[in-house]
């Protein structure tokens, strides 16, 4: 494959994570209202991610071999992705969501930050787009006036993106797991997500089976294990690996595109001027990132 192709690929692969991730209400919301815990609604979506693509991998005689060095960083990064989700929805206690959303888009900077720390130094025409996206977002998802905000909520917002900054720089990075196969990668890591949200679960005291009353919960829940979940893993890492943390962490910007459209489309939430500007400025950042690249 050549390093066009590699280019080409790891765009699409990031707009897909993106538009993957943001169907996350499709399939939740109605979970949601139904009465289960999002403590269930993680555990679930995770670990019917792993055992699905745990079939698929052993249908295709692909080895989950690994050694105690590669093991423990793969627990680690299965660590961040789970603790991205935690602290995004233990700060929709004290902020909005929409705010936490905002606040959760910082994670492209966050990305930039740790490789110029890493000596690795991103395009001004990438810089631009980082700004520009987050501005893009802030219109999409900034609360009403009035809206109380606890400082609490902005920190677990924040240590969310941080969490998944780091997550996709190890992904980029190391070279211990270099040569794991994005399939490997991903199950690893919704194993580890799925035990953690288990134990968090059983310490809570949450009933794992709260809510899940019937076929259509059933069958959301293995859209939102599915699609948000198993397709999105799998497709960040890949577009981590070929065009790097800090375009893929752009691209990210069709997450919150794709979940204002569903809001829109599927559950009947308005559309705003500043909903619609935010989208066409989010758009614009990222085709104008991906068209700069040479």
């Amino acid at each position: 494959m050549t390093q066009k192709q590699k280019t080409v690929l790891g765009f699409a692969a990031g707009v897909t994570a993106g538009v993957s991730y943001g169907l996350n209400p499709l399939f939740g919301k109605p979970l949601l209202d139904g009465g289960v815990p999002v403590l269930s609604l993680l555990f679930f979506r995770y670990a019917i991610s792993a055992v699905i693509l745990g079939l698929w991998m052993a249908f295709r005689h692909e080895s989950f071999r690994v050694n105690g060095r590669e093991m423990r960083l793969l627990v680690v990064l299965g660590c961040l992705f789970a603790a991205s989700s935690v602290f995004l929805f233990e700060s929709y206690r004290f902020i909005p969501s929409g705010l936490a959303t905002t606040f959760v888009y910082l994670y492209p900077v966050f990305v930039a930050l740790i490789m110029v720390g890493l000596h690795v130094y991103p395009k001004w025409q990438v810089w631009l787009s980082i700004a520009a996206t987050i501005a893009g977002v802030v219109l999409l998802s900034w609360p009403a006036a009035g809206t109380e905000i606890h400082w609490l909520g902005i920190v677990l917002a924040a240590m969310s993106a941080l969490s998944y900054a780091v997550y996709l720089v190890i992904v980029n990075r190391s070279q211990r797991i270099k040569h794991i196969s994005e399939h490997m990668l991903t199950f690893y890591g919704l194993v580890v997500g799925a035990i953690a949200f288990l134990a968090y679960l059983l310490v809570d005291g949450t009933p794992v089976l709260q809510g899940i009353d019937t076929t259509p919960d059933v069958l959301n829940l293995i859209g939102l294990a599915i699609f948000p979940t198993m397709i999105a893993m799998l497709t960040i890492a890949l577009s981590t690996r070929l065009i790097g943390p800090t375009k893929t962490s752009v691209l990210g910007a069709f997450e919150p595109v794709t979940a204002i459209l569903v809001g829109t489309l599927v559950f009947g939430e308005p559309l705003t001027v500043n909903i619609l500007a935010g989208i066409v400025i989010c758009i614009a950042a990222v085709l104008f990132m991906i068209l700069s690249e040479k």
